[in-house]
């Protein structure tokens, strides 16, 4: 995906601790059909502000995907498994 920014410390924290490759990061991209989320918690606020979404993988893989965009960029934060109640906010409030 042009203009997606993974650092090499999120990029290790993808494979180690979440099992998620680039690849599927930008396919959750290319398939996600609802709206962008805004992080409005506390302690996850950032500015500028984080953005997420739950998307497919082309293999089916719910992913819960977390970025900040900035100057015409988009960098990662964090991507990993959506659980049930991160469906289901997602599913309430982006379509």
């Amino acid at each position: 995906m042009k203009g997606l920014i993974i650092s090499r410390k999120v990029l290790e924290k993808l494979a180690v601790k979440h099992g998620v490759t680039p690849r599927e990061v930008e396919q959750c991209f290319d398939n996600c059909d609802g709206e962008h989320l805004e992080d409005r918690r506390e302690r996850h606020r950032t500015n500028p502000i984080t953005r997420w979404f739950v998307a497919e993988t082309n293999q089916g893989r719910k992913l819960k995907i977390l970025f900040i965009f900035r100057n015409g960029k988009v960098y990662l934060k964090s991507a990993y498994l959506a659980d049930e109640k991160a469906i289901e906010i997602y599913n309430d409030n982006a379509y």
